[in-house]
C-alpha cells in the first residue's frame, strides 16, 4: 500500500484499472518458503534447483516381461527354426541377487527387472512359446545339455538386437543433472519425479491462505428456503472457487449481516488463517456499506503504512474497490463489490494476480489474445471507462454473452472470455478486431 506521504485522498479521484493493480502488487510480497512433504507440496512453487542425486533408471531393467539372453543364442531364430534355450531361474522387480546368463542359456525376466550378468537382451514373452518347450524337437537348433538347476526350455522365435526392450541406467536422468527448476509448480508428474529421485521433501512457497467474507442482510446460504426479499449468496462460492482455482487455499466464511461491528469481529478472527482476506459487497456509496464502517477505524493510516482505501475506478463493471492491509501482519484485504459480475471480474483483475504474487510466480496474469468481434450490432462503451464484457472465444472470435449489466450470472456462467474495451474507445463495431482476456 502507498505511504502516507503518497496516499491520495481526493474523494473525487477516479483511478485506473492499472494504477489500482500496481498499487495492488506493490503490496503483496512472496510467502516466505517452508519445508514440506511431498503430497502437501502439491501446487506450491520450488525456491531452489533439484538435482538428481541418482541416475533415473538407477539400474540396466526389461522394459517387457520375457526372457534375458545372449545376442549369439537367438541370430537368425524364426518359427520354423526356433532357438531353443535352457531357463536357469526368474528375474523379479526388485530382486537382489541374478542368475548368470552363459551361453545357451535365458532368465526368465519381468517389467523393471534388472539386466541380470551375462545377459545382452530382452526377448518379450511374445517372440517364444513362454517356456513350454521341454527338450529339442526336429528344426529345432537345440544347445548344450541343461545345467544343474535349469528350470526347463524356451523355444525363441526371432531374433533380437542387442539391449533390445532394455531400459538402460540413466535413460531418463543422469545423476547431477537438474530434475526440476526453482519456480517451477508442483503438479502429479513433477511430485512423480521427486519421489522417483529420491526425494521425501521439497522447499516451496506454500500455496496463499485466501479467506473470503460476503457481506449482506439480504443473503442466504444456498439449500434455505428465501423469505421475502433474501436472494442467495453466490458471490461467496464464486470467489472461493475462483482463488482455488488461481491455486490458494481457500476458506468461505457465510455471509455477514449489515452490521459493522460484527464484520469487524468476523474479520478480525480471520485474520489468524488468511495470507489474503476477501471481502465483497458493502463498498459502494450506499446506505449500508458494512465494509466500508467496518474498516474505517482501521483505513487510517499507521506507523507502518497500513490501513483500507477505498476508490473510484475508470471501469465498468467494478467502479468501487478497497485496498488495503489490516491487523498486526498487515494481511492484505481487497474489497470487491458486490453485484456478481462486478465481484467476478474484479477477481479476475486484482485478486488472481495477488494470490499468485503470494506464490512466487512470475506469471500474474490470465492470458490475453487478439480476437474478431462477432455481433448482430455494435458494442458501446462509457467514455473515460476501461469495460469488460463477457463472451465466447473460439477461433479466433469473440461473441458477447448477455449485456453489461452486472447481475447477470447466467451470461457470466457461459462466458470463457472478457472482451476489453478501452477508456478511449466508445463504440466497436462487428468485425474490429479487440483484445481479450482468456478464462479457460
Amino acid at each position: 500500500m502507498s505511504s502516507a506521504a503518497t496516499r491520495d485522498t481526493d474523494p473525487d479521484r477516479l483511478w485506473s484499472v492499472t494504477e489500482h493493480l500496481e498499487d495492488v502488487l506493490a503490496t503483496v510480497r512472496p510467502l516466505d518458503p517452508i519445508e514440506l512433504q511431498l503430497l502437501d507440496a502439491q501446487g506450491c512453487v520450488l525456491v531452489e534447483d533439484v538435482t538428481v542425486p541418482v541416475s533415473l533408471p538407477p539400474f540396466d531393467n526389461s522394459s517387457m516381461d520375457g526372457y534375458a539372453v545372449r545376442v549369439a543364442d537367438v541370430a537368425g531364430a524364426s518359427e520354423e527354426y526356433p532357438a531353443v534355450l535352457t531357463v536357469i531361474g526368474d528375474v523379479a522387480a526388485g530382486q537382489g541377487e541374478q542368475p548368470h546368463v552363459g551361453p545357451g542359456e535365458a532368465a526368465r525376466i519381468m517389467t523393471g527387472a534388472p539386466l541380470p550378468p551375462g545377459a545382452e537382451t530382452v526377448v518379450p514373452v511374445e517372440w517364444t512359446d513362454g517356456g513350454l518347450g521341454r527338450g529339442p524337437a526336429a528344426g529345432m537348433r537345440a544347445h548344450s545339455a541343461a545345467p544343474e538347476g535349469a528350470t526347463g526350455q524356451v523355444q525363441v522365435h526371432r531374433a533380437a538386437e542387442a539391449r533390445a526392450h532394455v531400459r538402460a541406467r540413466g535413460s531418463d536422468v543422469q545423476a547431477g543433472d537438474r530434475a526440476l527448476a526453482a519456480g517451477t509448480v508442483l503438479g502429479p508428474p513433477q511430485i512423480a519425479l521427486l519421489a522417483a529421485i529420491g526425494r521425501a521433501t521439497v522447499r516451496v512457497r506454500p500455496r496463499p491462505r485466501v479467506v473470503v467474507v460476503s457481506t449482506g442482510s439480504e443473503l442466504v446460504p444456498p439449500g434455505v428456503a428465501l423469505g421475502a426479499g433474501q436472494i442467495y449468496d453466490s458471490n461467496s462460492f464464486a470467489l472461493t472457487a475462483a482463488a482455488r482455482d488461481a491455486g490458494a487455499i481457500a476458506y468461505r466464511v457465510g455471509a455477514v449481516t449489515d452490521d459493522a461491528e460484527i464484520l469487524r469481529s468476523t474479520i478480525e478472527d480471520q485474520l489468524v488463517r488468511a495470507d489474503l482476506l476477501v471481502t465483497t459487497g458493502g463498498v459502494s456509496v450506499g446506505a449500508y456499506d458494512v465494509v466500508k464502517e467496518a474498516l474505517q477505524s482501521v483505513g487510517d493510516e499507521d506507523e507502518a503504512g497500513g490501513g483500507v482505501e477505498f476508490r473510484r475506478l475508470a471501469m465498468q463493471p467494478g467502479k468501487p474497490q478497497g485496498f488495503g492491509t489490516i491487523g498486526p501482519d498487515h494481511t492484505p484485504l481487497l474489497a470487491l463489490p458486490g453485484n456478481p459480475v462486478s465481484s467476478y471480474v474484479s477477481f479476475e483483475l486484482f485478486v488472481r494476480p495477488a494470490i499468485r504474487a503470494l506464490m512466487g510466480l512470475e506469471d500474474l496474469h490470465r492470458p490475453t489474445a487478439r480476437a474478431t468481434l462477432h455481433a448482430s450490432k455494435a458494442l458501446t462503451s462509457p467514455a473515460g471507462r476501461r469495460q469488460f464484457l463477457r463472451g465466447t472465444y473460439a477461433d479466433g472470435q469473440v461473441t458477447p454473452v448477455g449485456g453489461a449489466s452486472s447481475h447477470l450470472v447466467a451470461a457470466l456462467a457461459r462466458a470463457d472470455a472478457l472482451i476489453v474495451v478501452p477508456e478511449d474507445v466508445e463504440s466497436v463495431e462487428p468485425g474490429t478486431e479487440v483484445e481479450v482476456v482468456l478464462l479457460g
